[in-house]
This record gives structure tokens, sequence and C-alpha cells, in this order.
């Protein structure tokens, strides 16, 4: 995401950082390249001019001299685009034994609220919640068909009714029904503008559930139009937060999150893709450190922890610790890492690969071998999946497996190829990806960078 706004910053503090002199000529340089990216990612004009002023006047005081004022220059660069981006606000629930959070969404037609509401329902249910999604999106025909989908592909609790129009009836049909639910996530109707209709449908349902929270879904490609869509909607009611989508597919990312900022409406989340795990808080300070290449292990111990099973790993953790990793433990500690996304979606959260270069189609390429990988396993003994080492030298088992998977003994081969080397970086990582949140505090940028490159040659890529 604003991966070009993302190669400047990072370009324009190496320059500040290597300069012997920080002069009027490297000065005016940084900030002619901060101002292209800046205004081609859509932040505001104005607010663009206003930290482009603030670099020259730092960059001049001469009360600040030699290497203490180039620091000042990163630092202040630093502070200013975080304060462009917004106060970090999270999302704070209510944890009282009796005490129930419902939480509405609001959006306009192909804002991806839907989609974005079952992200979130998965994404609290993974943390110890009791979620449910209601679907009050009557207008939609499609809508509760896609909410109940959804829902049960990811075991999660959704209320949907194919034949009531009448949204403050359905609420009233299950609200019962959710008192056992801490964590209620209640999907509502969009139009293609803020009529008087709408504005008049989320006043009824409001009175009717009266929400701990209201939150706006908006897609990130409106870019600078948040800000009047946002303040529309603050009008119309009180919404205490934002959810912008589709950070993964647009520049105009940047005009979304400062337009935000601009009506103090807190973005509490952001989504970067269409798989269920695609979402992640949003924290500026962080946010910012991926920009500018420095990592954000913080946001990938929270993607690790929405696609991690914790009964599983302290399984795997007990299975390595006595040495015995099977080749099904080993291909779906693979399978948990495609769902974060692939490489390709974490490695501009750990330190110093965010500018690394990956094949486009690695992501495709790797679940199409993972298929075929798992087909391979169906054709093996239970004593062959749990004790591989079974058939590296024995190519009578191995002519036999391809033989009942309909492929070339070539292909079974590459397959403990692969699984030797993801099975040293899984014990190296002491519990898979359940074990790199464990093992990161402790590690360096240099031993971080070196998990990495075991990871991408386990994929066939070279750094």
């Amino acid at each position: 995401m604003l991966e070009k706004l993302g190669e400047i910053l990072r370009k324009a503090t190496d320059k500040i950082a290597n300069a012997i002199f920080l002069d009027k000529g490297l000065v005016d340089s940084v900030v002619k390249d901060l101002e292209r990216a800046l205004i081609e990612a859509d932040v505001n004009i104005i607010l663009v001019k206003e930290l482009s002023d603030k670099i020259r006047k730092a960059a001049v005081d001469e009360r600040i001299k030699g290497i203490e004022k180039k620091e000042h220059v990163i630092k202040l660069l630093h502070d200013q685009l975080t304060a462009i981006l917004g106060e970090y606000r999270p999302l704070s629930l209510r944890k009282g034994k009796n005490e129930q959070n419902r939480i509405m969404f609001l959006g306009l037609y192909g804002a991806g609220k839907t989609t974005t509401v079952a992200k979130l329902g998965n994404y609290y249910a993974k943390r110890g919640n009791k979620v449910a999604l209601v679907g009050l999106d009557v207008h939609r025909p499609a809508a509760p068909e896609q909410l109940k989908q959804i829902a049960d592909k990811n075991k999660l609790q959704s209320f949907v009714d194919f034949q009531e129009k009448n949204p403050v009836k359905l609420w009233k049909k299950y609200e019962k029904e959710l008192d056992e639910f801490n964590l209620v996530f209640i999907d509502t109707a969009g139009r293609h503008a803020l009529d008087k209709e709408l504005i008049e449908e989320i006043k009824v349902l409001n009175k009717a559930i009266n929400p701990t929270e209201i939150i706006l879904i908006m897609p990130a490609d409106i870019g600078q139009a948040a800000k009047k869509q946002t303040r529309e909607f603050l009008e119309a009611v009180k919404i205490s937060g934002v959810v912008i989508t589709r950070m993964d597919s647009t520049a105009k990312g940047g005009g979304a999150l400062t337009a935000c900022a601009e009506t103090r409406a807190p973005v509490y989340f952001i989504t970067t893709g269409e798989k269920i795990n695609d979402i992640e808080e949003f924290n500026p300070k962080t946010f910012l450190s991926r920009l500018l290449g420095m990592g954000d292990l913080e946001t990938l111990m929270e993607k690790i922890r929405s696609v991690t099973d914790e009964g599983k790993q302290k399984e795997i953790e007990a299975q390595i610790s006595e040495g015995n990793l099977s080749l099904e433990d080993v291909i779906e500690q693979v399978k948990s890492m495609s769902s974060l996304g692939g490489f390709e979606k974490i490695k501009s959260m750990i330190p110093g690969l965010g500018s690394a270069k990956i094949p486009e189609n690695l992501l495709e390429s790797q679940e199409a071998k993972i298929s075929k990988w798992e087909h391979i396993m169906k054709s093996m003994t239970q004593e062959e999946r749990k004790n591989p080492e079974l058939l590296e030298k024995q190519t009578s088992r191995i002519a036999r497996i391809a033989q009942g998977a309909g492929i070339h003994g070539s292909d079974v081969r590459a397959l403990l190829k692969q699984y030797k080397l993801l099975n040293e970086m899984i014990k190296s990582g002491k519990g898979g990806l359940g074990g790199i949140e464990n093992m990161s505090h402790g590690l360096d940028q240099k031993q971080l960078q070196k998990l990495a490159k075991k990871f991408g040659k386990a994929k066939g890529m070279r750094f």
C-alpha cells in the first residue's frame, strides 16, 4: 500500500541522514520529492505545504548545529507525517461480566461493508470474544446470503432473514438470542448517497439497537472526498470511528487517511485485501514505520494471532521439543502463512525487508503447490506422513506414492526437499508462526532478516 510514497520517504530520510552538510539545495531537493509523493498519494495540498514549510524552517534554524540538525529534521518529518495521519485511538470494548458491545456499521454501496463486518467478526472471535453477526441490510437482495456464507465458512454465528424487509422487526426478532454474545456486529443497508431515507433508517435503528459504537465503512479510493462523506455521516448520526477498506489497491489511501484525521474521526482499522484475515488495526506510528522501511512487528504479531489456532500451536511446539514434526504439521504452517497473504503482505512488517522485490505470482504458485502437496500426502501411509525421512533412500516408496497420486517421482522428492527446509525454519522459530510471537522480542534486525531469508529460501525466493 502507498508503495511509492514509502520509497520516497525512505530515500528522503537516507539523503538527510547521509549528508555531510544540510544546505538549502539538499533541503529543497528533499522537500520537492516529498511534495510530489504526498500529492500523488492524494494528501491534501494545504497539509503538504504546511509540512514543507516546517521542514524548510527547521533546516535553516541556526540554533541547531551539525548532526543534531539532521536528527532534528528527520524527527520533525516523522512527527509531522504521524500528525497528519491522525491520533491512535483503538476501538475500545466493554469488558464487564454482563456488558454487551453492540457495534453498528454504516456505509454507502460498494464500500465493502458486509465483508468488513465478517472480517472484524473473525478478528475478534480469534481473540476470545463470543461474536454474532446480524444482517439488517434488507434492501440489497444478496446481502443476507453474502453475510451468511462468509460467516459459515469461517465458523461465525450469523443471524439473517431472507423474507423480512423491516430492519427494526428483524432486530427485535433476534434480540433475545443475542444476549449470550458479548460482541454483536450489525450490518445495515447502504445507498448510492446519504439521502433522507437512509438517514431516517439509521436514526430509527440507532434508537432500537442503542449501539455502543457506530462505525463508518469507507473505501480508500475515494481519497480526499472521504472528508466530505465523513462530515455528512457525522452530522446525521454520531459515528465513533471509521474503517477504511481497499488500502491495498489504490494510491489514494493517503487522502482517505488524512481526510479522516482532519474531521477528527479516528480510523480504527484498515483492510488490505479480499481474504478474511486482510484487516489490521490502524496505528499511525506503526503504519508510518512500515512506510519508512522500519517494520511493524506489533501488527505482524496481531496478524499471526488471527490465523493461528492456539491449541494446535501448543501441540506443534510440544512435537518440536520432542523432535518429531510431521509432514502434515509443516504444511499446515505454510497454509497459515498463506492465509496471512503470503510473504509479500508481511515483508513490510519485518525491519529491513520492506523494499525486497517479490515475484507477483508467488502467492498463486505457492497455493497451487500446497494443493499438490496435500494430494501427494493422500497416497502416503500414516507412518510416512509422520516420518518423511523414511522416504529419503527408498525409491520404491517414492515410486508407489507417485503412481498413487498420478505424478512424477521428482514431485515427491521436491516435496521432501521443501519439508526439510521448512522444518528447519519452523524449528528455528521455536514453534512456527505462534513461536515467532514469543521470539520476536529477543531478536535484533539481523536475526529477523535471517529468519525471513529462510522463509524466502523455502519459497524459492532470493534476497
